[in-house]
């Protein structure tokens, strides 16, 4: 077989070509034309579906619902002599009622006169201006820079906003002789408390040297401001933190080196009964 694939091939890798011979011819009848000639293909033709039948009824409905809605509506267009026209609503009237409270910092807190109000200008780095909804205790700070006034680190917050040092700011400053000052309005969050700045109060506090404690006209005006806050929002002795308590920071360092000092001004508030 090899030998013979060979020959047929001539040593070529292709098969040769087969030789179609013609097939004899009809021994049968020969095959004359119809005299009907060939017969034409007809296709069936499909009915088309009622697309008019079906545009009347969809006309009608939507014909039917404008009559509907034109006579259920008023109209707008009232002559100002038809005695039966309803007067013009006013924009009170129309306006969507205000959000009934939800928590115990969405509402006008009137802040005492022995506060001094130096609210922060808006920015980024000291005063954002996010909402405080919910007050859930307080926060007591040292300034860490003794020797310094309210009035100076009220200044430091304010110049944070071009220099971009750090985020920082508290809603009270305490003055080494006693002053207040009220940096952060009581309903938006200052950066002070880290992770409890969303639902703290922060308070800091100057102090005299390295050592942190608070001066006696300092102290006086913490326990009043302190207890005026936890009338305010109705908190407890356990809401009244040190920034220690929040992050582990020597924050106030004296009341955190001194816990009994801390209890000492905790005695001092007044709390609601429970």
């Amino acid at each position: 077989m090899p030998q013979l694939y060979d020959q047929f091939h001539d040593g070529e890798s292709t098969p040769p070509r087969r030789i179609r011979r013609s097939a004899p011819p009809s021994q049968g009848y020969p095959m004359t034309p119809s005299p009907m000639g060939r017969r034409s293909c007809r296709r069936r033709s499909r009915t088309p579906p009622p697309v008019i039948p079906i545009l009347l009824s969809l006309a009608v409905i939507v014909t039917a619902l404008i009559i509907v809605l034109t006579h259920l509506r008023p109209s707008a267009t009232a002559p100002d002599n038809d005695p039966s026209a309803p007067p013009p609503a006013s924009d009170a009237l129309t306006a969507s009622p205000e959000p009934t409270p939800t928590s115990n910092n969405q509402r006008d807190i009137a802040i005492p006169e022995w506060i001094d109000q130096d609210l922060l200008p808006l920015n980024e780095w000291s005063q954002p201006g996010d909402p405080l909804l919910q007050v859930n205790g307080v926060v007591v700070h040292y300034v860490g820079n003794p020797g310094t006034t309210a009035e100076q680190n009220r200044s430091y917050f304010k110049n944070l906003a071009e220099t971009h040092e750090t985020y920082a700011s508290s809603h009270f400053l305490i003055g080494m002789d006693g002053k207040i000052i009220q940096c952060v309005p009581l309903n938006e969050i200052s950066y002070c408390s880290t992770v409890r700045n969303v639902d703290t109060i922060a308070i800091e506090c100057c102090h005299p040297d390295a050592e942190g404690k608070f001066t006696d006209e300092t102290m006086a005006s913490l326990v009043k401001l302190v207890d005026w806050l936890i009338e305010t929002y109705d908190l407890q002795r356990e809401d009244i933190i040190r920034h220690y308590d929040v992050a582990g920071k020597e924050c106030p360092i004296y009341y955190v080196r001194n816990p009994d000092a801390w209890e000492g001004f905790l005695d001092e508030l007044t709390f609601p009964i429970t």
